[in-house]
């Protein structure tokens, strides 16, 4: 089951270590860093912004 992620929630979200915006991939549940290449996991519903979490891509 893919979730969503809030629109508000995402808009305000950054990444923590460029502080540029993300994307959201609903079937990986990740927030996408392009410029940081991080996928920062959602788990159950909650963004879990820390680098030392974050996968690499």
């Amino acid at each position: 089951m893919t979730r969503t992620l809030d629109p508000d929630l995402l808009e305000i979200l950054v990444c923590p270590l460029t502080r540029t915006e993300l994307r959201y991939d609903p079937e990986a549940e990740e927030l996408i860093s392009e410029e940081a290449r991080l996928a920062y996991p959602v788990k159950d519903g909650v963004p879990v912004m820390l680098v030392e979490e974050a996968r690499r891509i």
